[in-house]
């Protein structure tokens, strides 16, 4: 394994150097010969060509090892470049590879979609495009409620598939549990969607074990997606990640870096855009919070000093290693952490060393529920 003095500072430089570049069209779809290492253009740029399955049997899908959130590009963040700039980074992780972009109808609410839609449609048969349905949107604007009537769900559909310029959505996830609707009726409705050819393959977002396994008896599912990292392991105990493995499912962390905290750019004296930024309403993310559970981060920034590596590639190397169906989906605006993401690939760590690792962690309690009252009602996991 590579050890050499590394801040990240100065990788964010390089990295921004690097990618300057114009995006000219892709040529990276050979992931299906990955061999976990990462290939270096033009000295510096990297590119992923090592890929996971999520899913089996006929709901699986090969794609990059590592996806790309774009959430953050226009919804719950403080600040975001203008379109055209994140056209360009969308087509810049496409030319480095990248082949799975996430997105959702209620961010925005619909401007992500659209987003993403346009930026993917020259590459259209070479990358995926994965959305969601189920929270309520009336007169543009979410009401916190959820809608999974099967109307609603073909409604939406038919909306999406506009908005992403496409003819058929690769992965449909329902974002919330609706309880006012019996997950089997959900799971029937995909399924006669996927017969119209207008979805590939579904999924669920934040639910237990019982209800993954009544879905996946109906339609079979291709992923699970539940918020997931170093500071939040509940699907390691709640039996979800099992549960994954078990049904052949993959599991997608998303904030797997717990919303930027574990890169290390936030800290108590920082403020988020009251009016577009969900953090500044997290538990998580007061400055008590921020304070103390900055502890964390400075462990691992330890850990990745002795190893040539920045916390946010600690973060996601460990996700990666904890099992083969999970694939996490980091989000950017910045060429340089789109760099430094696609990087957590090039590393190795060993069993003892992760331990230890943990070991350290788990000497410090992590202060905040990560979601507030009302958001947390409608997680069921």
């Amino acid at each position: 394994m590579k050890k050499f003095d590394i801040n990240r500072r100065k990788f964010l430089k390089s990295a921004m150097l690097a990618g300057v570049g114009g995006i000219s069209a892709p040529k990276v779809f050979s992931m299906e010969n990955g061999v976990g290492k990462m290939s270096v253009d033009d000295g510096l740029a990297a590119k992923i060509s090592k890929c996971r399955t999520l899913g089996s049997g006929k709901s699986a899908m090969k794609v990059s090892a590592i996806g790309f959130g774009c959430m953050g590009m226009t919804y719950n963040r403080s600040s975001h470049p203008g379109k055209q700039e994140c056209i360009k980074l969308i087509r810049n992780a496409v030319e480095r590879g990248v082949s799975l972009f996430d997105t959702a109808i209620i961010y925005g609410p619909f401007n992500n979609e659209e987003l993403v839609g346009e930026a993917l449609e020259p590459f259209r048969g070479n990358v995926l495009a994965s959305t969601k349905f189920g929270h309520e949107i009336v007169n543009g604007k979410g009401t916190g409620r959820q809608d999974s009537r099967p109307e609603t769900i073909k409604r939406y559909c038919d909306d999406s598939l506009r908005r992403l310029r496409t003819d058929c959505i690769e992965l449909f996830y329902q974002h919330r549990f609706d309880p006012t609707v019996p997950i089997e009726d959900v799971a029937g409705t995909i399924g006669e969607l996927i017969k119209a050819g207008k979805v590939r393959r579904w999924g669920l977002c934040e639910v237990g074990v019982d209800i993954i396994r009544k879905a996946h008896a109906v339609q079979p599912l291709t992923a699970v997606q539940s918020e997931y990292h170093i500071m939040w392991r509940a699907v390691e105990n709640n039996g979800v990640l099992n549960l994954c493995e078990e049904l052949g499912i993959g599991f997608v962390p998303y904030s797997p870096l717990n919303r930027g905290f574990l890169g290390g750019n936030i800290n108590e004296y920082t403020v988020f855009d009251k009016n577009n930024d969900n953090r500044q309403s997290l538990p998580r993310f007061t400055h008590k919070a921020i304070r103390s559970n900055l502890r964390i981060v400075e462990i691992l920034n330890k850990f990745g000093r002795e190893r040539g590596m920045t916390s946010s590639q600690i973060s996601l190397a460990w996700l990666l290693s904890r099992s083969p169906v999970i694939l996490p989906i980091p989000g950017t605006t910045k060429i340089s952490h789109l760099e430094e993401n696609l990087r957590s690939l090039e590393f190795s760590i060993s069993i003892k060393d992760w331990k230890m690792l943990e070991s350290e962690i788990s000497k410090i309690p992590v202060v905040g529920d990560r979601y507030n009252a009302e958001q947390q009602r409608q997680i069921r996991g």
